[in-house]
């Protein structure tokens, strides 16, 4: 198997992903304005993604190790595709609700079905630098996605960004078809569990796997919380324009791209958890800039936006390598599934939140925003303790 090509395609599976659930963000301002809505209506946009990921995981879990990953991936794949065109289909705020419950169904699955093949077929030694390859598809669709999709938005219609990501992700179904080879060895070992009780039961009884589960739901709060509302902060508080708000993901993502695979080498070199610890104090000072920003100067608030994007971004590669390693081959995709589902369910509890915290001024401005900086800095903190707590089993 040609590790630099299934590299390759597991990344732009991501970049898809990614970036269907990224542009809601940015357009929130157009999202509000186009359905009549609150800043509480869009947060539920954004949470009903996750929080359908969330569900439809934790199903997923108890079935998806019995399944040669390729084939797994193909039909997930699918339907994300199909959701994805649905969305761009919908005309009024409750269907688009539902395409994007749709969307967010199979893309969650798809998160789980790319770690666990990476976890099956890059050894632990190298998998830092492996996963921070593939986790480059969040600089990408920072740097090339989100900034094309607002483009399209604002050119022609919110309708096209979605039509665009769908072929895309059409074309990349048929790459996979014919370039990714079966995926069984998980399937060749004795430990498949075919009872999806006793699966569910395997990871939770594992004091491992659920510490595992309880720093990704910790982390998420610590990094999601602030993301919802970044863009229209900027476009409301700071004055951003629509198309200003792109230099933020472009910016950002452009430092991730070269830096994320850095990342993941200090992580297989220097430890996984010492890397996470230093890179995830440098975030809490990015959460507090953002949080508390207060001035005219676009290029002054690019400069905290973009650190933000490297420093969280960076200990995303670190934590998702150890987390990989807390559970063997033939149950990484099951318990990979019930991860992503709480990763999901964290998402949508952080975004729900924070649209409960940020409220409106009669001008417009947004309010209160700091406050949801000091959650994200205070869950940060625990996700640096519990992070030596995690032990590879492999």
């Amino acid at each position: 198997m040609n590790e630099k090509l299934l590299l390759f395609l597991l990344a732009m599976v991501q970049f898809t992903h990614i970036i269907d659930f990224m542009i809601i963000m940015p357009l929130g301002k157009q999202f509000m304005q186009l359905f009549d809505i609150s800043p509480q209506q869009f947060s539920v946009i954004v949470s009903a993604y996750a929080l359908s990921a969330f569900a439809v995981g934790f199903l997923s879990a108890m079935y998806i190790d019995r399944f040669d990953r390729k084939k797994a991936l193909a039909f997930t794949y699918l339907g994300f595709t199909l959701g994805t065109f649905a969305c761009g289909l919908a005309n009024d705020y409750y269907i688009f609700l539902a395409a994007r419950s749709i969307t967010g169904a199979f893309g969650g699955v798809l998160s789980a079905l790319v770690l666990s093949i990476i976890g099956d077929a890059v050894p632990l030694k190298r998998r830092g630098q492996a996963m921070g390859v593939v986790m480059t598809a969040f600089s990408a669709a920072s740097v090339v996605g989100v900034p094309a999709g607002l483009y399209l938005a604002a050119s022609f219609s919110w309708r096209a960004t979605f039509f665009v990501i769908g072929g895309i992700a059409a074309v990349v179904l048929v790459l996979i078809f014919f370039f990714i080879p079966a995926l069984n060895r998980h399937l060749q070992g004795e430990g498949i569990q075919r009872n999806p009780f006793r699966v569910m039961g395997n990871i939770f009884k594992d004091g491992n796997q659920r510490m595992a589960l309880l720093f990704t739901t910790i982390l998420m709060l610590g990094h999601f919380t602030i993301i919802p509302f970044i863009a229209p902060y900027m476009q409301l508080n700071i004055g951003f324009s629509d198309h200003q708000v792109t230099y933020i993901y472009a910016v950002g993502g452009a430092l991730t791209i070269f830096l994320l695979p850095f990342f993941g080498r200090l992580a297989d070199r220097f430890g996984h958890a010492r890397v996470f610890t230093f890179a995830s104090l440098g975030a809490l000072a990015s959460i507090y800039a953002i949080t508390n920003l207060d001035t005219a100067s676009i290029a002054l608030a690019l400069c905290v936006t973009s650190s933000f994007f490297v420093v969280a971004s960076g200990r995303n590669v670190p934590a998702t390598t150890m987390v990989t390693s807390v559970v063997r081959p033939e149950s990484r995709g099951s318990f990979m599934s019930v991860r992503t589902s709480i990763n999901q369910m964290a998402m949508g509890l952080s975004s729900f939140v924070a649209g409960l915290i940020v409220q409106e001024n009669a001008d417009g401005s947004l309010v209160d925003y700091e406050y949801v900086g000091y959650i994200a800095i205070v869950m940060s903190l625990l996700a640096v303790a519990l992070a030596r707590r995690l032990k590879a089993v492999e």
